[in-house]
C-alpha cells in the first residue's frame, strides 16, 4: 500500500454524530454533515480529498487510524469527550507518521476544567479550537501546508 499525500483522514468522535441538536449555544447548529461538506469544499482546491468516518465508538476510530497507516496523509480528528481519556487513540494516533490536526469546535480551555486535558494534543502537530464550524476550513488549509502540495 502506497501512501496517498492527497488523501486526509476526517475522523470525528463520540457524539458529533448529533451536531445541530446537541447543545446549540456551545456547539452551533450546523450538523457534521455540514462540516464534513466545508472540509471537502476547502481541500477540493488545495488538491486534496476527504475520506470522514464518524463513531461513537472508540474501536472504530483506532481501527480508521490504524488503516491511516501508508495509506492517507493526514488525519483531520475531533475526537469529542475521547479527547480527555483515550489512551488507546493517543497510542494508534503515535503511530501514525503524518500531520495530525486535533480540532475543536468550542474552545476546552474556556470550558469546564475536566476539558482541560487532551490526551491526543501530545501526538498532535497542532491544534485548532474555539473557531466553531470554521475549524474544519482551518483544519484542511493547515494540513495542506503541512503537507506542502
Amino acid at each position: 500500500m502506497t501512501t496517498d499525500p492527497a488523501l486526509v483522514l476526517l475522523l470525528s468522535g463520540v457524539n458529533l454524530d448529533l451536531l445541530g441538536d446537541r447543545e446549540p449555544a456551545v456547539y452551533g447548529t450546523a450538523t457534521l454533515a455540514d462540516h464534513v461538506a466545508t472540509a471537502r469544499a476547502t481541500a477540493e482546491p488545495l488538491g486534496l480529498r476527504i475520506e470522514d468516518l464518524q463513531s461513537n465508538a472508540e474501536v472504530d476510530l483506532v481501527e480508521a487510524i490504524h488503516g491511516a497507516r501508508g495509506r492517507c496523509g493526514a488525519i483531520i480528528i475531533n475526537p469529542g469527550a475521547f479527547t480527555h481519556y483515550s489512551w488507546a487513540i493517543h497510542d494508534a494516533l503515535a503511530a501514525f507518521e503524518g500531520p495530525i490536526v486535533e480540532l475543536h469546535i468550542s474552545n476546552p480551555d474556556a470550558r469546564e476544567p475536566w476539558r482541560r486535558t487532551s490526551v491526543v494534543a501530545p501526538v498532535a502537530t497542532g491544534t485548532i479550537s474555539g473557531f466553531g464550524g470554521d475549524g474544519y476550513r482551518l483544519a484542511v488549509e493547515a494540513v495542506a501546508r503541512l503537507l506542502a502540495l
